[in-house]
C-alpha cells in the first residue's frame, strides 16, 4: 500500500507541472490566435475622393502622426478635433483647436456638437464628408472577425485545470494531518464547482472566450493550495472570498458595458478612493511597518487594494476629455494625493505599483515622453524624501543585496525564501510538505517561494507567465479596441499586476528591495483577491474578439436587416 501511495505521489509531482504547462499553452494559443481585423464605424471622405475609415469610438483629427485621421496641413493643429461615438450610434464632434476652428455644415462648433450621416465637417479650411457606417454593414463585417475559443476549446482547458486540482487534493491527503483532509477536499471541490458554474454562465451569455477566467482560476488554485498548506482553518473563508470576487467580476463587467454610466460615476469613484485613503491614514493599524490596514468587526481591510480599481476607473477617461487641461490636472492631482498618501503610510510597495500604473495612464493619455520623464523625476525626489523620514522603508533598501550578511536579522525572511525556493527543484517537494509556511508573511509577501518549494520551479514560472500572457493579450487587443477607455483601463490593469509580480518575485529573491507586495490571485488576503477579480473585468472588457468580451456583442445580420 505504501508503495502504491509513493508511486502515485511521484506521478502527481510530475503531472501537476505538465498539466500547468498544458493549461497555460492552451490559453495563450487561444488568446493570441485569430485575425486582427479592425471594425469600421464610419468614414470621412475628402473632396478628392480619399476615404478615411473611423476605426474607433473616439478618433483624433489632427496633424500629428498619431492621429486617427491625419490632415498634414499647417493650419491644422496637432490635435484639432475628436469624433466620439456612443453605444447607441450617436456621433459627436469636440473642437480642440485654438485657431482655424471646426465647422459642421458651415456652422462653427463651440465646444461640442452632434454629427449626423451626410454632414459636412470642416477643420479650418479643409472639408470632409461624414458617412456613418450602417448597422447592417457593421454586422456583416464583424462576422468575419475571429471567434474567441474557436481554435482551442475552453472547456477542455478547464478540464485539464480540474485534473491539477484533483491531484493537489491527492497530495494533501498524504501530507496533511487527518483533521484537515476533509476541509481541503471540500474547498477544492467548491473551487471546481465554482469555475465550472462560471464557465456555464459565460456560455449561457453567448460568450465563447474563457481564457482570462481560466488563468485567474489557475492562479486561485495555487492560492488555495498555499492556504491549505499554511492556514487550513481559513479555507472556507478563502473560498467565500473567491466566490465574492467572481460575483464582483460579473457585476463590474456588466457595469463597464455602458460608457455613459461609467463616466457618470467618475467623480464619486474618485471621492470614494480619497475617503478610503483618508480613513486609512486616520484610523489604520500598522502591520509589518505600514499603516495599511483597517480593522472592522474582527476582519482586516486593506484599502490600497480597492483604491487600485478606483484609480484606474478615474484615470481611464475617454478621448473627449483627455486633452482638456482641467481633466489632466485633476488626474495628476488625484494621483499625487494617492501615491503620496501611500508613501506616508509606509506602504512603498503599493506606492510603486500605483506610480507605475500612473505612468502608463499618463503616457497613454498624453502620448508625451516628456510628461512621463517629468513624473519620474518628481517621484525620485519624493522617494528620497520619504526614505529620509521613514526609517523602516530605508532599512529595506539598505538590506537590498546584503541579505546574507544578516541571516537572522534584516535578511531573515529573504534568506529563508531563497533556501526554500532552491530546495523545491523543478517538481517541488509536494503540496503541504514545505517548511517556509512557518515563516512570517510566507503566504503573502513570499508566496512565490512557497510555490517553488512545494510545487516546483515549473509551476512557479507558469504562475509568472500567466500574468505575462494577460499583459500580451491586452496589448495585442489595444490597437483594434472600440474605445480608448477600455484600452487604457485594460493596459493599466495588467501593468498593476505585472509590477506586483515583479516586486513579489524579485523582492523575495533579493533582486529588488523587499516591499511586501502580494502576488495577484495567489497571495493570501481578501482585499487583494477581490481587487484582482475587479481588475480582471478591465482586461475582459478590452477583449475585442467575437464572443470574448462583456462589451463586444455578436451582431445578428438578419435582425439588423429587419430594422
Amino acid at each position: 500500500m505504501d508503495e502504491i501511495i509513493r508511486i502515485s505521489l511521484t506521478v502527481s509531482h510530475v503531472m501537476v507541472p505538465l498539466l500547468a504547462l498544458i493549461v497555460l499553452f492552451r490559453c495563450v494559443r487561444s488568446m493570441l490566435a485569430g485575425r486582427a481585423d479592425p471594425e469600421t464605424w464610419g468614414y470621412l471622405v475628402s473632396p478628392e475622393g480619399t476615404v478615411q475609415p473611423l476605426l474607433h469610438w473616439e478618433c483624433i483629427i489632427g496633424r500629428a502622426r498619431s492621429s486617427d485621421v491625419q490632415l498634414n496641413f499647417r493650419d491644422i493643429a496637432s490635435v484639432h478635433a475628436v469624433l466620439t461615438r456612443n453605444d447607441k450610434g450617436d456621433w459627436t464632434v469636440h473642437n480642440l483647436s485654438r485657431k482655424g476652428g471646426v465647422f459642421i455644415n458651415d456652422r462653427r462648433v463651440e465646444g461640442t456638437a452632434p454629427l449626423f450621416d451626410g454632414d459636412t465637417l470642416r477643420c479650418s479650411s479643409h472639408t470632409l464628408q461624414f458617412a456613418a457606417n450602417t448597422e447592417l454593414h457593421r454586422a456583416l463585417q464583424e462576422q468575419r472577425r475571429s471567434v474567441a475559443g474557436w481554435r482551442v476549446a475552453p472547456g477542455a482547458t478547464l478540464f485539464f485545470l480540474t485534473l491539477i486540482q484533483i491531484l493537489l487534493v491527492l497530495e494533501f491527503s498524504v501530507s496533511k494531518q487527518a483533521e484537515h483532509i476533509v476541509p481541503i477536499a471540500l474547498a477544492f471541490a467548491g473551487l471546481i464547482l465554482l469555475e465550472w458554474l462560471c464557465y456555464l454562465l459565460i456560455r449561457s451569455m453567448d460568450r465563447s472566450g474563457f481564457e482570462p477566467e481560466t488563468i485567474a482560476f489557475f492562479l486561485c488554485t495555487l492560492g488555495l493550495a498555499i492556504c491549505a498548506t499554511a492556514t487550513p482553518g481559513e479555507l472556507t473563508f478563502q473560498l467565500i472570498l473567491l466566490l465574492a470576487g467572481v460575483v464582483l467580476f460579473f457585476l463590474f463587467g456588466w457595469w463597464l458595458r455602458d460608457l455613459g454610466r461609467v463616466k457618470a460615476l467618475r467623480w464619486p469613484m474618485a471621492i470614494l478612493a480619497l475617503l478610503l485613503l483618508a480613513a486609512n491614514l486616520a484610523i489604520g493599524s500598522i502591520i509589518g511597518g505600514a499603516r495599511n490596514w483597517i480593522m472592522i468587526g474582527g476582519f482586516s481591510l486593506q484599502p490600497s487594494e480597492l483604491i487600485k480599481v478606483a484609480f484606474i476607473y478615474v484615470g481611464a477617461t475617454t478621448l473627449d476629455r483627455m486633452f482638456r487641461s482641467k481633466s489632466i490636472l485633476f488626474f495628476i492631482a488625484f494621483s499625487a494625493v494617492t501615491v503620496g498618501g501611500l508613501a506616508l503610510m509606509g506602504d512603498m510597495g503599493a506606492a510603486l505599483v500605483f506610480f507605475a500604473t500612473f505612468l502608463v495612464i499618463a503616457f497613454m493619455r498624453s502620448g508625451s515622453f516628456a510628461t512621463v520623464l517629468m513624473a519620474v523625476t518628481s517621484a525620485v525626489m519624493a522617494g528620497t524624501l520619504v526614505l529620509s523620514v521613514k526609517p523602516y522603508v530605508a532599512q529595506r533598501f539598505q538590506t537590498w543585496g546584503h541579505v546574507w550578511e544578516d541571516v537572522n536579522g534584516a535578511g531573515y525572511q529573504q534568506t529563508r525564501a531563497l533556501s526554500a525556493a532552491a530546495s523545491g527543484g523543478m517538481f517541488g517537494q509536494g503540496a503541504g510538505n514545505g517548511w517556509l509556511k512557518n515563516i512570517v508573511a510566507a503566504n503573502t509577501d513570499m508566496v512565490w517561494a512557497m510555490i517553488c518549494e512545494e510545487l516546483g520551479l515549473i509551476v512557479a514560472i507558469c504562475a509568472i507567465l500567466a500574468i505575462v500572457a494577460l499583459a500580451v493579450f491586452t496589448v495585442k487587443n489595444a490597437a483594434r479596441n472600440r474605445s480608448s477607455y477600455y484600452v487604457i483601463a485594460g493596459c493599466a490593469a495588467v501593468t498593476t499586476m505585472m509590477v506586483q509580480v515583479a516586486l513579489n518575485v524579485f523582492g523575495s529573491l533579493d533582486i529588488l528591495p523587499f516591499t511586501g507586495v502580494t502576488f495577484p490571485f495567489v497571495s493570501r488576503g481578501g482585499s487583494s483577491l477581490l481587487a484582482c477579480w475587479l481588475l480582471l473585468s478591465y482586461i475582459k472588457a478590452a477583449d475585442t474578439r467575437r464572443g470574448g468580451s462583456f462589451i463586444v456583442t455578436t451582431p445578428n445580420p438578419e435582425k439588423e436587416a429587419r430594422r
